[in-house]
């Protein structure tokens, strides 16, 4: 991966500490709307891991493929992830 840890594993961290506590309000039975706020904190921070992860891919590894034929499928791998995001 060419995205930098310094930046992704934070982030993940935290979500991934966000989701603990998204767990725990489930699980006292909070008011709903305060949970589906948190789960939104979770969804936008993993969009900005994953923007972190396909910026790397497409500054180093499209970039740095070696040929055509090499670079036309990092450019397919790449709209086929943007595809399941749009």
């Amino acid at each position: 991966m060419m995205a930098d840890p310094k930046t992704v594993l934070p982030l993940l961290k935290t979500a991934r500490g966000q989701i603990d506590g998204i767990i725990k309000m489930v699980e006292d039975d909070r008011y709903c709307m305060d949970i589906s706020q948190q789960v939104m904190a979770v969804d936008a921070m993993l969009r900005k891991v994953n923007r972190e992860i396909l910026s790397a891919h497409l500054k180093h590894c499209v970039e740095h493929a070696e040929g055509d034929a090499a670079r036309a499928e990092k450019i397919d791998e790449f709209v086929a992830a943007l595809g399941k995001l749009i």
